[in-house]
């Protein structure tokens, strides 16, 4: 499966561990910048979400598989594939790739709430009414 978005991802220092092999939770980061890309590929950034309709988009869950580690310097594609969209929530197929390496695999759920009191809402019919798929950088 072709991924629908993915975004380039340079490995710096403060990304590892002392042995320059990426730290776990620095995956977690890349997964997000990668999420956010794609939002803002889609026409919408976080702070517009949050501006024009109250809402956010937060993460409700989270697999991961770690297959081979990133080291100091690497370039990575992090990919973005939306599996599903649910009236409140989305899900997500993500990879984390240096070449045609694939070294983490991710599902992740996430849900839209109101920013201002954090309770579930309906994601806006505008944020997918052209595309689902944005191109990638």
């Amino acid at each position: 499966m072709k991924p629908a978005f993915s975004f380039p991802i340079r490995v710096y220092w403060e990304d590892t561990d002392a042995g320059g092999v990426v730290y776990h939770a620095s995956y977690l980061r890349f997964l997000e910048r990668a999420r956010t890309e794609w939002l803002r590929a889609l026409g919408a950034g976080q702070q517009e979400l949050r501006e024009r309709d109250d809402i956010v988009l937060v993460v409700r869950g989270m697999a991961l598989e770690f297959h081979r580690p990133a080291r100091l310097d690497d370039e990575l594609q992090a990919s973005v594939t939306l599996l599903e969209r649910g009236r409140a929530s989305l899900q997500f197929a993500q990879q984390i790739t240096r070449g045609d390496e694939v070294l983490v695999d991710a599902k992740v759920r996430a849900a839209c709430l109101v920013a201002s009191s954090f309770k579930p809402r309906a994601l806006p019919g505008w944020l997918f009414a052209d595309h689902t798929s944005p191109e990638s950088p």
